[in-house]
């Protein structure tokens, strides 16, 4: 981690969240007091009570007065979903899984995701259409844009080894997001990356996640006929 990031909130916030979601602090475990943290990171204590505050907020640790910090138990009481990786979910059901990148740019939000994908203004996102293959045959077309404010290092990256779902699951920890399913009929460009015939009914979803109020990305995920999701609650 860099000076700059242990000097942000945000950035530690990050830390903080990434070790509680690879269980290096367990549920229920008591985590450092805020002046050990903030003697870690090179910070002032304001900071990193900062990035508690917003973990509390969001109810993955639990606050108490004179007892310390520690990871909740028993997180939001919502239905929660884990952000798949689409290799894995391929390897999971016997398919042997590729992707393919058709566009990487760098280019402004479009006006229509403003109200719901607050980047800063005049800044460019990245922007992404990946095709997804299990066993040489459609899987999954996705239209991605990143926040490079809040995966800086994307910017960089070309996304034709790892694709951008693996990359960020893995390097952009979130917090919360916001998730809706639908069905899509298949137009001329779907029918054929989805080798779908033209109207046929596809399984859709919309998901933008973020870290605290910093939006990371926002995806679009349209399956070949036959998907199946799965889940648990």
């Amino acid at each position: 981690m860099t000076l700059t990031d242990t000097n942000s909130w945000t950035g530690i916030r990050e830390v903080l969240l990434r070790r509680i979601h690879d269980r290096i602090w367990q549920p229920g475990e008591q985590i450092p007091h805020e002046a050990d943290l903030a003697e870690e990171f090179g910070c002032a204590r304001t900071t990193v009570n900062r990035a508690l505050r917003d973990l509390a907020d969001s109810g993955l640790v639990v606050r108490k007065r004179k007892a310390g910090t520690r990871v909740a138990v028993n997180p939001p009481q919502r239905a929660t979903l884990t952000i798949p990786i689409i290799r894995e979910e391929v390897e999971s059901i016997g398919g042997s899984y590729r992707h393919s990148v058709l566009e990487r740019d760098l280019r402004p939000l479009p006006a229509m995701l403003h109200g719901a994908f607050q980047v800063s203004l005049g800044e460019d996102v990245l922007f992404l259409k990946t095709l997804h293959f299990s066993n040489e045959r459609p899987y999954a077309f996705e239209e991605r844009y990143i926040n490079l404010e809040a995966a800086p290092a994307a910017r960089d990256l070309s996304f034709k080894e790892v694709s951008a779902n693996e990359w960020l699951v893995h390097n952009a920890p979130y917090s919360h997001g916001d998730l809706s399913f639908f069905a899509v009929n298949a137009d001329d460009k779907l029918s054929g990356k989805l080798d779908a015939a033209t109207g046929t009914a596809l399984f859709a979803m919309e998901r933008i996640t973020w870290a605290g109020d910093l939006p990371i990305t926002h995806v679009r995920l349209i399956f070949a006929p036959g998907y199946r999701m799965r889940t648990e609650i």
